[in-house]
């Protein structure tokens, strides 16, 4: 089982993954590439509250979203 998300103590620092949007990360999007990573593995990238669902489609579209969890 993965250890749920948490940011560093500097959490408000954190922007969002999508391409030229500089907004505050809400959301954790866990990932990984079944054929590059092992199942344990977890990649993340983080979404405002406006390309959470962009981002995730992209990745379960592709077969790699694993989780999407608030960042604390």
């Amino acid at each position: 089982m993965n250890a749920p998300f948490s940011p560093a103590p500097d959490a408000e620092l954190l922007i969002c993954s999508a391409k030229a949007c500089r907004e505050p990360a809400r959301w954790a999007l866990r990932w990984n590439n079944p054929r590059i990573h092992t199942e344990e593995r977890r990649k993340n990238w983080l979404a405002c509250d406006d390309h959470k669902e962009g981002l995730a489609e992209f990745l379960r579209i592709r077969g790699f979203l694993r989780e999407v969890e608030p960042l604390s």
